[in-house]
């Protein structure tokens, strides 16, 4: 029997209220009043907004599914080469399944892109993948999209007749090549890398006054499974040519919502706000960047594609339609079916790891 004042051994730890537990009421007002205010802000032309988008082009909006769809799948595509190349096989379908389901995660939970990425970190760790496979896999993709995402900015500058620095062009090359240079290193070279790694590990062990080679059984496993991974030119070039069809087709998404609410915007525009948008999404201010992505892509729209105000609102609107609340709706839908059970086997494991920690 349970003391007064004291929880039951098994019974679940209470609820204590944290210490800034104020700071999320003071993020809803925020995110409300910026809703207002965005609202007034545009209420002149919604009247308009709403006209255009009662005179919808159906064909070009089938297309903008389409296309969003080609977005997802060169993903899903992207995902499973660098699997492979981790030996990891794994079909398309489940690959898909997952960019769905991580990708609703990503813009509709707050802080969505940490709980999408270990979600796929374990589905990845489901279909075989070691933890630096999975790990690496993760890390390559993000650094080719934010690559990819740099270019496509600077393509539109370029385009539009703005001057580029040649460090930006660097930085967004550079980046994935030398990913590519040093993961080939290291699953080729492992003698060195490990010795490299013990010399610094050393260093390190003489200033915490630990025996030499403390730490070195980890290396050595580090270094094995990374040698599993074999980036071939054949999988790298494969691995490239996804991550464009996935960035091409996300920007002709946004093409078509424009050809949709019957407006013809500059390519160079288009470039300019797909980037903006994209980069402004990655901050975690709000769920997939409610208001302040769609105030983006508006302002954008307007100031760089050539869209009168009315239409940059149709077409924004219809944009993020299709790739934030369909993709939502489709993801959410594929993890109830294909994920909601494994995610309650991960969690009972979780708990069970816990109980024993603390025996």
């Amino acid at each position: 029997m349970a003391q007064p004042g004291h929880d039951p051994p098994d019974a679940p730890p209470s609820r204590r209220r944290g210490k800034f537990w104020w700071l999320k009421w003071v993020a809803a007002i925020a995110l409300l009043a910026l809703l207002v205010g965005e609202g007034i802000y545009l209420w002149p032309r919604l009247h308009e907004s709403w006209q255009t988008l009662s005179e919808i082009h159906w064909g070009w909006l089938a297309a903008c599914v389409l296309a969003q769809a080609v977005s997802l799948g060169g993903f899903g595509a992207m995902q499973k080469q660098l699997l492979q190349a981790g030996g990891v096989k794994v079909s398309l379908p489940k690959s898909m399944a997952v960019i769905y389901a991580s990708t609703a995660m990503s813009v509709t939970l707050p802080a969505g892109q940490v709980f999408s990425t270990a979600f796929t970190y374990r589905e990845s760790r489901r279909w075989g993948a070691s933890p630096i496979v999975a790990s690496w896999q993760l890390a390559f993709s993000g650094v080719i999209a934010a690559a990819g995402l740099a270019l496509l900015g600077v393509g539109g500058a370029v385009l539009v007749g703005g001057s580029v620095s040649p460090f930006t062009l660097i930085l967004s090359v550079g980046g994935v090549v030398a990913l590519l240079y040093a993961v080939r290193y290291a699953s080729t070279h492992p003698d060195s890398l490990e010795s490299g790694v013990g010399w610094i590990l050393a260093k390190v062990n003489r200033i915490r006054k630990h025996p030499r080679d403390d730490g070195m059984v980890r290396v050595r496993e580090v270094i094995a499974q990374l040698e599993s991974v074999k980036l071939g030119f054949s999988d790298a070039s494969l691995t490239f040519l996804w991550a464009a069809m996935h960035r091409a087709g996300d920007v002709a998404c946004l093409a078509f919502a424009c050809y949709a609410i019957g407006s013809d915007p500059r390519l160079s525009g288009l470039l300019i706000t797909f980037a903006i948008g994209k980069a402004v999404g990655t901050i975690p201010l709000a769920p997939g960047g409610l208001v302040f992505v769609d105030a983006t892509l508006i302002a954008t729209l307007t100031s760089t594609a050539g869209l009168p105000a009315a239409q940059a609102v149709a077409a924004a609107f219809v944009y993020r339609g299709v790739s934030f609340i369909l993709v939502a709706i489709v993801g959410w839908i594929v993890f109830l079916f294909l994920f909601r059970k494994n995610q309650h086997e991960d969690l009972a494991d979780d708990v069970e790891f816990e109980r024993r920690e603390q025996r």
